[in-house]
């Protein structure tokens, strides 16, 4: 096994105003490599190259395409997943549709690789393997939730069947991010230990209204009770009994909601083009 990244830390960061996409890709790479500013200069560019090859073609040119309206990222902060790729792609990090065929391995054996962004009603979030273990690092969350490999496989499938598009990221995922000597934290993330992470979303967990239901089609909507129920089960094959459901999760968004120059409203449509 190769040796623990970023000295076995998790890299994290809770929900700022509406940059789930900034958050997504950061949590990709383990670290604060992205700000809206790139994400939207990434957008701007993308809507350059476009406007070119649609002013280059032989038909006319779609209205709509050659407004000043962007079609990679809304007034309100929602990025397409183009502009997700471009930004991985920095990284020599390939993002590839699960239900394509090259990435049907994954659709076996999804614990076999590395990192998946899922993407529903605007909201982006990343489910990442960090030094072996694979963790949900929805922004929703005040910490990273551990998943079991077998769980991975359950979780994807209710994903999938609950409308939400999944991308498989491959590539040779960056080691090392510098941490602050000072403090574990930076910008909109936070470094936190395994055990941290655990004990957050224990907390969390604890003060959860046993009654609460939450929409599965929502972004951050799992079944009630379970993960309290995962972090006490040591043993995968106890952990099958619950593969039917999902992991509680309740959004837990400890910064301020002000502040961000994109964002506005998450519940726009979406602008997810990868169909």
């Amino acid at each position: 096994m190769e040796g623990a990244s970023n000295g076995g830390m998790l890299y994290h960061e809770v929900q700022e105003s509406k940059l789930c996409a900034v958050h997504c890709v950061n949590t990709v790479l383990q670290g604060p490599f992205f700000s809206e500013f790139d994400l939207a200069a990434l957008a701007s560019d993308l809507d350059r190259k476009e406007r070119q090859v649609m002013l280059g073609g032989t038909a006319a040119a779609p209205a709509n395409f050659l407004s000043e309206e962007s079609h990679n990222v809304s007034l309100d902060g929602d990025f397409s997943i183009q502009v997700l790729e471009k930004a991985l792609e920095v990284w020599d990090l390939q993002v590839i549709p699960l239900h394509s065929p090259v990435a049907e391995p994954a659709q076996i054996d999804p614990e076999l690789e590395n990192a998946f962004i899922c993407h529903l009603h605007d909201h982006w979030f990343c489910i990442r393997k960090v030094n072996g273990e694979w963790y949900n690092f929805d922004s929703l969350y005040a910490a990273p939730m551990h998943l079991s490999k077998f769980y991975l496989s359950a979780y994807l499938d209710t994903l999938k069947g609950s409308g939400w598009s999944i991308f498989l990221v491959r590539g040779n995922f960056p080691k090392e991010c510098s941490i602050p000597a000072s403090e574990a934290s930076n910008g909109y993330g936070q470094w936190l230990t395994p055990e941290d992470a655990e004990r957050i979303t224990k907390s969390c967990n604890s003060t959860q209204d046993p009654s609460q239901t939450i929409n599965l089609n929502e972004p951050n909507g799992l079944f009630s009770g379970e993960v309290e129920m995962l972090s006490q089960m040591e043993d995968d094959d106890l952990k099958a009994a619950i593969a039917a459901s999902l992991m509680d999760s309740s959004p837990a968004l400890s910064k301020s909601e002000a502040g961000a120059p994109l964002p506005q409203d998450e519940n726009q449509s979406s602008k997810d083009k990868s169909e």
